[in-house]
């Protein structure tokens, strides 16, 4: 009896061990949307279901970014109409402060059908670009305005193309497609200014250190 009651513990142990492994291999290699894996599914907590499919933390970054894209570049490009010399950098500046009025009607329809909850200022950076601006004028604030604007269009690009290339929510891939094309369309004509100093822009990544 007590042989039987010793091979009885034992089966238990070891069926128990057996369920611990098998439980801690499908936590360890679960993966959540956008390819992150977590040995505690954490991140699971920072996503949400929606009717337009998984939202999770780069689309919600994304929305937030071409919102704060319009809340600095709107005043800017309006403020380029006075402080400019160039009437070319005046043009430029038009130009993307009506696309951003309209890009910031469209990302605050989109946030509110997704329930995100956007802000109401520029991020820091921004607005140190805002202050170094409304202390200059004619062909000094051509220079900055184009560069800093120029530089602040690739990196959003980058950020956009990422989110756009794997996003599972229908509404910001729609969202972030037409947004590409308005970054892309800026920085064309930012460069058509010729004031753009390439060497100051970030380098590409070399092959060796891009992801395979």
């Amino acid at each position: 009896m007590r042989k039987l009651q010793i091979r009885s513990l034992r089966y238990i142990e070891f069926a128990g061990v057996v369920a611990f492994l098998i439980v801690s291999s499908l936590t360890i290699f679960m993966v959540v949307p956008n390819g992150a894996t977590s040995v505690s599914g954490v991140f699971w907590q920072d996503w949400k279901q929606t009717e337009f499919g998984p939202l999770g933390p780069a689309d919600v970054d994304a929305l937030i970014k071409v919102r704060q894209a319009g809340l600095w570049e709107i005043p800017v490009g309006q403020q380029a109409q006075d402080r400019a010399a160039s009437d070319d950098v005046k043009d430029v500046g038009a130009l993307l402060a009506a696309d951003h009025i309209k890009l910031d009607e469209t990302v605050r329809d989109v946030a509110e059908q997704l329930d995100v909850v956007l802000p109401s200022l520029p991020n820091p950076q921004q607005q140190v670009w805002m202050d170094e601006l409304s202390g200059l004028s004619g062909e000094e604030f051509d220079r900055v305005f184009v560069n800093r604007l120029r530089a602040a269009h690739g990196s959003v690009y980058e950020a956009l193309a990422e989110v756009r290339a794997g996003t599972r929510n229908e509404l910001v891939r729609s969202f972030i497609q037409s947004g590409l094309l308005v970054v892309m369309r800026h920085i064309t004509h930012l460069e058509s200014t010729g004031l753009v100093e390439y060497e100051r822009l970030p380098e590409p990544l070399p092959p060796e250190r891009r992801p395979a």
